[in-house]
């Protein structure tokens, strides 16, 4: 029984408390800990959490041997920060997303875990998609043959760099740059633009457009935005033999003598895929509850997580490289060095363009449950 305390009581903590209120055998939230101590008081109610006791500083807990686990939902420039003590006191950790501030952050963080022997897990919750989980179980199949390109789109509709780190690149698209390099592996070189076209109370980026290249010679293109109507989110992945998709989709051309495609279709292979994509298991568990089912078992069984330390940054590393290109106006070379001044903490922030300086927020967000989380990717599985 892993007893958990969550650190931060605010919109995304429900996921995670409905996550560990599924396996009750295997986890009981015991702490709930909040600057806001009135929201910790309402998730407590809301859930019926009895035995969960209140704080307003998670540093309150760092020494009770009550606790196992510090569960992390707290705004992401203090990330870092908690999951150090916490790792540094003997707590195992699941972190949300992005993992942290800068990639010395992240290093930092990775060491705490290593020196501790605690684990240290990231949130990635696309992964445990069906839409994902089951697009990788293809490709691993090696039915399309070589990766040529894939497309990458993380469209929405709705920050400062100091406290989220970046605009819609890191807070929106993390997820889908998360999902494209745990499917295709880590690029070697990364260019990019990014700009605000809709947003004239954001310091940060609402548009971006960026290129992956591998060391295969493949690209991946990526477009992150919180300006598209319909919020259509995709990942299409082009192989040598045909082409698949989440949500759901495959068309494998048939080549002319010429090279130019003829209208019939390759529809064996076609139907192969279906196949196989069919035939994959569904996940018994999804998205944040799918990842936290991943956490406790790897704690039970002392095996690393599917999104351990080092994954977290991955995906932190690629959106700094993101932002390195669009600043410096380069191709940044992957990975980023601790030399680098995009690697050090407070780096980025001090170099970051402001589009617009923001001139109104809100300190204590009500309403939280409005807030949407993105579109079911699983439609036509």
């Amino acid at each position: 029984m892993q007893r958990i305390a969550i650190i931060g009581t605010g919109n995304i903590s429900h996921n995670h408390i409905q996550g560990y209120l599924e396996f009750p055998d295997r986890s009981q939230i015991v702490a709930l800990v909040d600057i806001y101590p009135e929201k910790a008081e309402e998730k407590k109610k809301h859930y019926g959490l009895v035995n969960a006791k209140i704080y307003s500083n998670h540093q309150d807990i760092l020494n009770d041997p009550s606790i196992d686990v510090f569960d992390i939902c707290t705004p992401p420039y203090v990330h870092a920060a908690i999951s150090i003590d916490a790792l540094n006191a003997g707590k195992h950790v699941l972190c949300e997303k992005p993992m942290a501030a800068s990639l010395q952050e992240c290093d930092a963080m990775i060491n705490a875990a290593k020196s501790s022997g605690k684990t240290l897990s990231i949130i990635a919750q696309n992964r445990f998609t069906d839409a994902f989980w089951r697009l990788k179980k293809v490709l691993e199949s090696n039915q399309i043959g070589k990766i040529c390109h894939a497309q990458v789109d993380s469209f929405w509709w709705r920050g400062t760099w100091e406290k989220e780190g970046g605009g819609c690149t890191l807070n929106h698209a993390v997820h889908h740059i998360d999902a494209i390099q745990w499917m295709l592996g880590f690029p070697t070189e990364v260019v990019a633009i990014t700009t605000n076209v809709s947003h004239d109370n954001a310091e940060v980026e609402d548009l971006s457009a960026a290129i992956f290249k591998y060391d295969t010679g493949a690209l991946t293109q990526l477009t992150a935005s919180v300006v598209h109507h319909g919020e259509d989110q995709k990942i299409v992945i082009q192989g040598e033999k045909a082409r698949i998709s989440a949500p759901w989709d495959k068309f494998a051309s048939i080549a002319a003598p010429n090279g130019f495609p003829i209208e019939a279709r390759d529809t064996s292979l076609e139907n192969q895929l279906e196949d196989s994509y069919q035939t994959i298991p569904r996940l018994n568990w999804t998205l944040h509850t799918g990842q936290i089912d991943n956490f406790l078992h790897a704690l039970q069984t002392g095996t690393a997580p599917l999104v351990d330390g080092p994954q977290g940054k991955r995906s932190l590393e690629l959106i700094t490289a993101i932002y390195k290109s669009a600043i410096t106006r380069s191709i940044v070379s992957l990975p980023i060095s601790a030399s680098d001044p995009y690697y050090q903490t407070g780096g980025l922030v001090k170099m970051a363009p402001h589009f617009f300086e923001k001139s109104a927020s809100v300190e204590n967000f009500a309403n939280e449950d409005a807030i949407p989380l993105g579109k079911d990717m699983d439609k036509g599985a």
